[in-house]
């Protein structure tokens, strides 16, 4: 049984009091849903993985990288007393590099492949005069990846590994990621800002 997406979101707005951590999740969300439907997997199911997937994080931050304790074992072990599937449960665990759960499922690889781009892809968005996703193109993104100083918090090295595990061109993935985006922007605060010509 898929839990409901308005309990995941309860869940996510009980243990996330950060606007930005929220909104990233919605992207991870966004991003998870247009690839489901690219490779005609289940929306619903592939959505839930990423509108949930970073809940515990805020309270659970994991530093140390712990494979065993805090984010994202914490959530995990909170989802599987609440009955959430078991393929989701996986590609959380397996988003996180130092989990060492391997990422065997097409949920588990996306979710890994989207989640440091949407930040980094935020973040550009961001900087942009108008604030608006809506103005972010792949070769800027690529741009911006280059210049290690921009979102230092983002790895590329994950963003690169994450292409190469979904077997596509960097450029394409980027451009879906971004399309997906686009389509949430207002839910992502990145609709824009009008600006003085």
């Amino acid at each position: 049984m898929l839990p409901a997406r308005v309990d995941a979101l309860a869940l996510v707005h009980e243990f996330t009091a950060s606007d930005s951590l929220r909104k990233h999740m919605l992207a991870v969300e966004a991003a998870m849903r247009a690839y489901a439907e690219k490779n005609a997997e289940d929306v619903e199911r592939w959505g839930l993985a990423g509108l949930i997937h970073d809940f515990d994080y805020e309270r659970y931050p994991n530093n140390a990288h712990s494979p065993t304790e805090e984010h994202p074992v914490e959530g995990v072990r909170i989802l599987r007393g609440l009955g959430w599937p078991e393929d989701i449960l996986d590609a959380i665990l397996g988003h996180a590099q130092y989990s060492g759960v391997p990422r065997v499922s097409p949920m588990s690889r996306t979710l890994f492949a989207v989640d440091e781009l949407t930040g980094l892809i935020t973040a550009t968005a961001l900087v942009r005069p108008s604030r608006s996703v809506h103005e972010v193109e792949a070769k800027s993104v690529r741009k911006k990846m280059k210049d290690k100083a921009f979102a230092r918090g983002v790895s590329r090295e994950d963003v690169i590994q994450g292409a190469e595990a979904l077997g596509v061109d960097l450029d394409e993935h980027i451009a879906v990621v971004i399309g997906a985006m686009q389509r949430s922007a207002s839910a992502l605060g990145l609709e824009g800002v009008a600006t003085a010509t």
